[in-house]
């Protein structure tokens, strides 16, 4: 997240405060992107929270109701993303809050799906 390849330090601050306007511009001008730019903020951005919303709860069983993990999960995200906007790595995106959330909310399904399934046996 801070030492990607392509983060560089310094420079203004850096933010979208629009939900779904990066998402938005990512679909509509898909033509306009390269395919491994695409992929990386809109599947990277879903994909590499995915384990967050498995292992958490796991983790921490108090996380296994959904409110509260949902609570915690963008309490914790939320803080990184002004991490990154204060330390100039990277930038504040509330698109990025959005697409993080969904990849642990789909964490967080795969895992009741997985338990449920291991209970009925």
């Amino acid at each position: 997240m801070f030492f990607a390849y392509f983060r560089t330090k310094g420079g203004e601050f850096r933010y979208n405060l629009m939900p779904f306007s990066t998402i938005k511009n990512y679909f509509t001008y898909y033509d306009h992107f390269p395919f491994h730019i695409w992929i990386i903020n809109i599947a990277g951005n879903i994909g590499v929270f995915v384990p967050f919303g498995i292992v958490l709860p796991i983790l921490f069983p108090k996380l296994s109701n959904f409110f509260l993990f949902l609570f915690a999960f963008i309490i914790g995200i939320f803080s990184l993303e002004i991490l990154q906007l204060f330390s100039k790595l990277g930038s504040f995106d509330v698109d990025d809050i959005i697409l993080n959330t969904v990849g642990a909310v789909i964490g967080f399904i795969l895992l009741r799906l997985f338990r449920r399934r291991k209970n009925r046996r």
